[in-house]
């Protein structure tokens, strides 16, 4: 007997899964057991790259999550609703579910695993974080064996490729933006990439897997990459970093009962993995105990590694299904119901870049290290680097420094006579 898929949305990943379930030859045996049952489309006369029988065909998505037929139904439209609804209807019909939906995970996680918990079906997102790259099950399986302390990613595409094209060419970040949305690498409105917020949704689903509590995404600090500029690319460059944005999730080192959990462009040094991770490419770099570091790479997004990503969870349940399995395996679910505490920024250990412009007259170095040591700020390196026209260029590296007391001596260094400006102001890895 067949397993009855019911797909809801064929668009990019949707059509990337069709074609990947009727090319089944010289894959797993078990896609011969795959039945493409229904697809619910917004469009039903748009025309597609994959031929599907008129009768599987509909526009009433309702009706694929309440046909007893059904067994699993693969979420691909996106979006929050009414993919939430429909996700939350299905489990309550009892199906599994399959999802590549990270905004509605993230925001709607809780809801959707204790409705999945209360009516024993699975909930797979393998597709959600990192497109092609299996990390998620990784995380719930192969490494939950292991005391994870950090999980530290490269998880959005469309800003790695802009960083990487304004180290490369020593391009300012408006012209490339732009040059990536005439290519298609950026979206019109570019803002959940550019802004960390698709980044930011990432790390809130890896953060609850690998450490096992719920994140409240509200808690996630999200910093885009904006206001990076060539000049702090070519900083970075002379000393020895890369910029990316990283999206990190760690246990608190001085305190083990919060996490950090944050997206920010970060000083990357070159001798770090991810330093070299370029392009639309996403890597996620698992440290733990006793592993050490384990590093996912590969693409993350596009049509075929998204839908290898959804069809390897769907296989897994087609798996459960065909051997009778009734309790859900709790390494294949999301079992955990309390909320981890997550620090406040300010609360953040780490170090900084510091780039100030100021008026070209003696002792600006003495004050703005007079102003560091007033709040226990040490300082790694400070060097005038040179002129912008009229203004003298300093750039400042720091030592390892609670967040929130770098940034009291940032104001008052910013009341200082001698500052013209603070433009940029970074993290360092």
């Amino acid at each position: 007997m067949g397993v009855k898929l019911g797909i809801l949305g064929l668009g990019t990943v949707g059509t990337g899964t069709v074609q990947l379930l009727q090319d089944a030859v010289g894959r797993h045996p078990l896609l011969q057991e795959i039945e493409i049952y229904r697809v619910g489309v917004r469009s039903p006369n748009k025309s597609r790259d994959v031929q599907l029988q008129p009768e599987v065909i509909t526009t009433d998505l309702e009706s694929i999550v309440n046909d007893p037929a059904v067994d699993i139904v693969v979420e691909v439209m996106g979006g929050l609703e009414p993919a939430r609804s429909l996700i939350l209807q299905a489990i309550n019909n009892g199906k599994h579910v399959v999802t590549a939906n990270k905004a509605a995970i993230a925001r709607f996680g809780a809801e959707i695993f204790t409705a999945a918990n209360q009516a024993g079906v699975y909930v797979m997102l393998e597709a959600a974080v990192g497109g092609g790259i299996p990390v998620i099950q990784p995380l719930k399986q192969a490494l939950s064996v292991n005391r994870l302390h950090t999980v530290t990613g490269i998880v959005n595409g469309t800003t790695n490729y802009i960083l990487t094209r304004m180290q490369t060419e020593g391009s300012d970040f408006g012209d490339v933006l732009a040059d990536a949305q005439r290519l298609g690498y950026a979206e019109a409105d570019p803002t959940a990439d550019v802004d960390g917020l698709d980044a930011g949704d990432k790390i809130a689903i890896l953060a609850s897997l690998a450490f096992d509590g719920r994140i409240n995404l509200e808690d996630v600090y999200c910093e885009g990459i904006r206001q990076v500029s060539k000049t702090d690319i070519a900083y970075a460059e002379k000393l020895g970093f890369v910029i990316k944005l990283l999206a990190i999730a760690k246990n608190q080192a001085q305190d083990a009962t919060k996490l950090s959990v944050r997206v920010h462009p970060t000083f990357v040094p070159k001798t770090h993995p991810l330093a070299s991770i370029n392009g639309v490419y996403n890597a996620i770099l698992v440290e733990g105990e006793p592993i050490g570091q384990v590093m996912f790479f590969g693409p993350g997004a596009g049509a075929g590694a998204t839908a290898s990503a959804v069809t390897s969870d769907i296989l897994s349940l087609v798996a459960a299904l065909k051997s009778n399995t009734t309790a859900p395996n709790p390494l294949l679910t999301c079992r955990h119901e309390e909320y981890s505490q997550v620090a406040p920024i300010s609360d953040l250990l780490t170090r900084f870049y510091a780039r100030f412009l100021t008026k070209d007259q003696a002792g600006v170095i003495g004050q703005l290290g007079t102003c560091f040591g007033n709040h226990g700020v040490s300082i790694e390196s400070i060097v005038q680097t040179g002129f912008q026209g009229e203004l003298v260029e300093i750039v400042v590296v720091t030592h390892d420094v609670r967040e929130g007391e770098f940034r009291q001596a940032l104001a008052e260094i910013q009341n200082l006579p001698a500052i013209d400006s603070i433009p940029s102001i970074l993290r360092v890895l």
